[in-house]
């Protein structure tokens, strides 16, 4: 069977990953195709065949192997569905590596850089060229990736920089971390924040080079939040779950741009939360204290 449309969602075995799946499975069509992919092949297998025999499920869903860090594998595969499929419809870059407060950020910094950031620059340079007309690439990141939430010694390495200079920014704060020079820097200690703020500028970085043609083809590159959702991920960091979404609540806000009948312009290339850009330039560095964070 010819998939009529191709959607891919990394960081797909659990959690809000694998809402990602569900939701896409639910709203696309029998004859569309949803790639729910991670790094160990059975659990892959698992979510796949659990995710098709929801009840609601009414598009085909296949597993993939995919290590997000291995920047070659992305790659293959955007070539693989562009000779198969002639391209892809849907991109959700969702993987993240799982840091517990009581780890070493430090310790922890290579894993966490290579699944947020290195994965993100390689999902967008691969996966951009090969997104058909009136497509969508979204890069899941949070309300701390705004660039206010860094000190203002480092707003000149985000902020208008090209997809290269991001990447230079990030292996410049991976190289400080490793020296121990960081914190003297300006880097905070916490590496979501960072690392968050960086995937929001690759994404602009390269939805500003694209934003004239895609707004014409109704395609849209942006980075999103979810808000705070409930997972085996964030549950750790914070002690009241009241406020909380689900995941599959979380997953179906994003979605609702997915299948928004046209792009809207004020979104494109933004960090957008329940539909609304976040500006850029907002947010205040945040208080640390041994690892945790403040308000």
């Amino acid at each position: 069977m010819t998939a009529s449309r191709i959607a891919l969602v990394t960081g797909a075995n659990q959690g809000l990953g694998r809402a990602f799946v569900a939701g896409l499975a639910a709203r696309m069509d029998p004859q569309d195709l949803v790639l729910l992919t991670g790094r160990n092949q059975q659990r892959v297998a698992d979510a796949a065949r659990d995710v098709s025999e929801l009840p609601a499920s009414r598009a085909r869903v296949e597993g993939r192997v995919l290590d997000v860090t291995d920047t070659d594998a992305i790659a293959r595969l955007a070539e693989d569905l562009h000779a198969q499929y002639g391209g892809v419809d849907v991109v959700i870059s969702n993987a993240v590596a799982r840091v517990l407060p009581e780890d070493s950020q430090a310790e922890r910094a290579d894993e966490f850089i290579d699944v947020s950031n290195t994965a993100t620059h390689a999902i967008l340079r691969s996966f951009g060229p090969v997104l058909r007309s009136g497509g969508r690439l979204l890069v899941v990141a949070s309300s701390l990736g705004t660039l206010g939430h860094l000190d203002v010694r480092l707003h000149h390495l985000f902020d208008g920089a090209s997809l290269e200079q991001v990447e230079y920014a990030v292996e410049s704060w991976r190289s400080a971390i490793h020296h121990q020079t960081a914190a003297e820097a300006g880097w905070p200690l916490w590496l979501n924040v960072p690392s968050k703020v960086a995937q929001v500028a690759a994404v602009r970085a390269v939805a500003a080079e694209r934003r004239t043609q895609d707004l014409v083809d109704d395609t849209l590159v942006a980075a999103v939040c979810p808000g705070m959702v409930d997972t085996a991920t964030s549950r750790p960091w914070f002690s009241d779950y009241s406020q909380a979404q689900s995941p599959d609540q979380a997953a179906g806000t994003v979605l609702d741009l997915v299948f928004a009948q046209h792009v809207d312009p004020t979104l494109y290339g933004e960090l957008v939360r329940f539909g609304q850009a976040l500006p850029w330039h907002d947010g205040t560095p945040l208080v640390e204290q041994d690892d945790l964070l403040v308000p």
